[in-house]
């Protein structure tokens, strides 16, 4: 029986994060998302699938690279792609989603993981909850192991969408949205792993992000946000 390796699955994490702090970021970006309050406290806390391999993982909160400060872009982002370049809240979406859910451990290593996914991030801290992206990303220790296995991970993304809940409390007070210009899109596709010795595995995958896209500027990343997905 082939021996199985954990994967660095997006959804896999997170799940040990305070359901206040992430409340809090996203309630205070934008006044819009108060109307759909009842579903944020529900938080990402669950599983968007199961693990690939089948093995579990340590928590956020066990996990230095998700609590400190992530290193400097000047440190290299290894494989990770550059930040689009993009206006679209949902094509900008799917661009971050991709992002987040591939991974070479062969080329790079943690801190340019982390670096590369920080380029991502909108500068305004006040709507930045980096916390809850870095979260993501496994601990030191699972990336040398999965290193050990050159353990690498590309996705397709096969849809984009706004939350209908989103949609609703934006329909209801149109001009809430530009104080932040916070945007909820949730993403869905598909996860493709491979590691030594012919070892793989597929799953899908979805996640909702708060993406900032203002007037006129590029958008950035913002949160990982609730798990709202209808």
């Amino acid at each position: 029986m082939q021996k199985r390796f954990p994967s660095f699955a997006l959804s896999s994490y997170g799940a040990g994060w305070p359901a206040n702090r992430r409340i809090a970021i996203v309630a205070s970006a934008v006044a819009v998302l108060l109307a759909i309050a009842g579903i944020v406290a529900l938080m990402t806390g669950g599983r968007n699938g199961s693990q690939a391999h089948g093995t579990s993982t340590p928590t956020p909160a066990e996990s230095p690279s998700s609590t400190e400060a992530a290193p400097k872009p000047s440190a290299g982002s290894g494989s990770v792609a550059k930040p689009a370049q993009i206006a679209d809240p949902v094509a900008y979406a799917k661009a971050a989603a991709q992002m987040l859910w591939s991974y070479d451990t062969r080329t790079t290593n943690l801190d340019q993981q982390l670096a590369g996914m920080r380029a991502w991030m909108t500068t305004e801290t006040k709507y930045a909850d980096w916390n809850s992206v870095a979260g993501q990303v496994p601990d030191p220790v699972l990336w040398s192991r999965m290193a050990d296995q050159d353990q690498h991970a590309t996705a397709r993304i096969t849809e984009g969408h706004y939350p209908s809940a989103f949609k609703a409390a934006l329909a209801d007070d149109p001009s809430a949205i530009t104080e932040a210009y916070i945007y909820v899109v949730t993403i869905n596709g598909k996860q493709q792993i491979v590691w030594k010795k012919g070892g793989g595995g597929a799953e899908e995958r979805a996640v909702t992000l708060a993406v900032q896209c203002r007037p006129d500027h590029d958008c950035t990343l913002a949160a990982i946000a609730p798990n709202v997905t209808q």
